[in-house]
């Protein structure tokens, strides 16, 4: 177990990186952070080797496992980054963003700046540390290429209600997405967990996790369909991964889409697009339904299936 929240990075070892100490080896994978960082992740026990801790002289073998949580360490710093964000909703205690389409939620390899979270900590000068450095205010992701309603804690008692209420499901979420073809209207009950083969990918598994997700299709056509869906749990990719496990995956979805229609259809993105948000507020008491005006791409592809009325008499439904 990590010490920490965070979602690690996972690797294979290759061939080609077999024979190497981890520090090292790891180095070379991710370049720009020397192998005295990753010494001190193997020190705090931030590398997991086959999901054991591992020390920094060892040497993985082929098809090994190796998980890296990065840490804030003297080497990297998590700095302040002005952005114009479009605020739903915001108080002393929460705020909620419409986050667009390419915009990463929090630092990771590859993304260490310009971030959502680079973003808050421009935006609430006194935002309470989590116990995550790397996720400060964070209690839920939307995939960078997902756009939609996007909240954040800005008070260490905020952040801890908010998590309980996710991880209990008492937030109501719906998004919409548009799918290959027409998936059936109802509950989706199939668990989730990694994928055997490509590890980085998830998958319908009995081994998985309890996912459950309701869909209702609100036009379609010949190829296509608005379909709104409302997850009950939060596994990660669990609307990408129950629409491939349909048949019906997102388009414009590079991991788990139809590459044909992909292709023919090339879309710029993943079509999803987080729409709603209901809950109570965790200090105040008070209801709240925050709602993401639908982007302008996603507003192209409505109008093919639904005509200019954007399917405001199908999307009304949701209002409640």
């Amino acid at each position: 177990m990590f010490a920490g929240t965070q979602e690690p990075d996972l690797i294979l070892i290759s061939p080609e990186e077999a024979g190497f100490r981890i520090d090292k080896l790891l180095a070379a994978r991710f370049p720009g952070y020397s192998r005295t960082y990753f010494q001190n992740l193997i020190d705090t026990n931030s590398v997991l080797l086959n999901g054991q801790p591992v020390k920094k002289r060892e040497i993985p073998q082929v098809g090994d496992e190796v998980e890296v949580c990065f840490q804030l360490t003297p080497e990297l710093k998590l700095d302040p980054e002005p952005m114009d964000l479009e605020i739903l909703y915001e108080d002393e205690h929460l705020i909620a963003i419409n986050k667009p389409a390419g915009l990463v939620v929090h630092p990771a390899p590859g993304h260490w700046t310009g971030t959502f979270v680079n973003a808050l900590l421009a935006h609430c000068q006194n935002l309470a540390p989590g116990d995550d450095p790397l996720r400060p205010g964070i209690v839920h992701r939307l995939d960078k290429d997902t756009s939609g309603v996007l909240i954040a804690a800005k008070t260490r008692e905020t952040h801890q209600k908010l998590i309980e209420m996710f991880s209990s499901r008492k937030m109501e979420k719906q998004y919409l997405a548009i799918c290959c073809g027409r998936p059936p209207n109802g509950p989706v009950n199939a668990p989730i967990g990694r994928h055997p083969v490509n590890r980085k990918e998830m998958t319908v598994t009995p081994e998985g996790k309890e996912s459950i997700s309701h869909i209702q299709v609100a036009a379609f056509n010949e190829q296509l369909s608005l379909t709104l869906i409302r997850p009950l749990t939060g596994r990660t990719h669990q609307i990408r991964v129950h629409l491939k496990y349909l048949g019906h995956p997102v388009l414009g979805d590079q991991t788990y889409g139809n590459s044909r229609l992909n292709q023919s259809l090339a879309p710029q993105r993943q079509l999803l697009h987080a729409y709603r948000l209901s809950f109570i507020h965790p200090i105040t008491g008070q209801p709240l339904h925050l709602y993401a005006p639908i982007p302008d791409d996603m507003k192209v592809w409505m109008k093919s299936l639904c005509g200019p009325t954007l399917c405001e008499p199908a999307l009304s439904a949701l209002r409640v």
